[in-house]
């Protein structure tokens, strides 16, 4: 019997990228799976369009796939996040035994961030669907019919395998590798998203460090053991972070070079924002604090500001317009004085 997967996409403001992403996910070969989307507050419209969607009175353009009228309506069940803090049974929750005619919403009345957002939707999972892995997808994403077929087969080949990702592939480059996994480099604080594989002809799984969050997925009892995605992260780094305590677990963390997704996002931007310096910069500080050895972290400080942060400097007087350079820098600023002393 197939393992179900439940797939855990955060919108934020995002639904023409969300439906786009729902429209290949709902193409999938797989045969077991749940769709649950989180809001994260919304303020574009995007839990009626995506309703508008589910119901086929909106359709989506991709030169990924072609849209199809087959799988629709697709039927939608919504919950509020104050509704799931009381019980709700599977029961209440499922109304269709095929997992391809759900559509589990859930409304957030406030942005909780990447990671607590994404928790949201883990917890519910859990609680209620008795998933054997949790896929994190991002919105930005579109998937190939058979990517979580090719995930799924190579984590049922060893029972150590905890975390596992696919090739990440340009959206608007689809033969460019974004990233085929990560590796740390404790002495210097960095994690460099490996590119060099062979784009047409990808190769064997093999151990990484750390897989992008665009596209993760994870054995459930992962969550029992090591927790869930660290919330006071926000965003950037948490599912680094949280890569590392299930290395520390002894799962292995792995490529899977067949399965292939597009993203939008991740591509160079000559836009630097404070809310990226800011929370990029703390959680830097923060991860390595909390899991390099005294030396890798005395390594890192020197390499930081010795030319890392100069690095970063020269960023922002090169990119940023001349009214956006102080606050940028402010922001940079502050994120090493909380990743420091928080």
């Amino acid at each position: 019997m197939n393992p179900k997967v439940a797939i855990i996409i955060l919108n934020w403001n995002g639904w023409k990228d969300t439906i786009e992403c729902l429209e290949s996910v709902f193409q999938i070969a797989y045969p077991l799976y749940e769709v649950v989307i989180v809001d994260n507050g919304s303020k574009d419209g995007s839990l009626q369009k995506i309703n508008d969607y589910a119901t086929g009175k909106i359709k989506t353009e991709s030169k990924f796939f072609d849209y199809s009228l087959e799988n629709k309506p697709i039927y939608v069940k919504e919950y509020s996040k104050n509704e799931l803090e009381t019980s709700v049974s599977r029961s209440e929750t499922i109304k269709n035994p095929a997992s391809r005619e759900n559509l589990i919403l859930i409304k957030n009345y406030d942005n909780y961030g990447f990671a607590e957002g994404n928790n949201i939707g883990i917890r519910f999972a859990l609680n209620n669907l008795n998933p054997d892995y949790i896929l994190l997808l991002n919105n930005d994403t579109v998937v190939d019919p058979c990517f979580l077929n090719e995930l799924i087969n190579t984590a049922e080949n060893d029972s150590l395998i905890g975390v596992l990702g696919p090739t990440v592939y340009e959206y608007k480059s689809p033969e460019e590798i974004q990233s085929a996994g990560a590796r740390i480099y404790w002495n210097k604080g960095e994690v460099i998203n490996l590119t060099s594989h062979e784009s047409k002809y990808p190769g064997e799984p093999e151990d990484v460090d750390s897989v992008i969050g665009c596209a993760l997925l994870a054995k459930s009892e992962l969550f029992h053991k090591i927790g869930y995605l660290s919330k006071d992260y926000f965003a950037y780094m948490e599912e680094t972070e949280w890569c590392v305590r299930a290395h520390k677990e002894s799962y292995r963390i792995v490529h899977a070079p067949k399965g292939k997704i597009w993203h939008k996002g991740g591509a160079t931007s000559n836009k630097i924002t404070g809310f990226t310096l800011f929370h990029h910069t703390r959680n830097k500080f923060w991860f390595m604090k909390k899991h390099s050895s005294k030396k890798q972290y005395f390594s890192f400080l020197i390499y930081f500001f010795g030319f890392r942060a100069w690095m970063i400097i020269g960023g922002i007087l090169y990119r940023q317009k001349r009214k956006e350079i102080l606050p940028s820098f402010i922001s940079f600023l502050k994120g090493i004085r909380d990743g420091i002393l928080t």
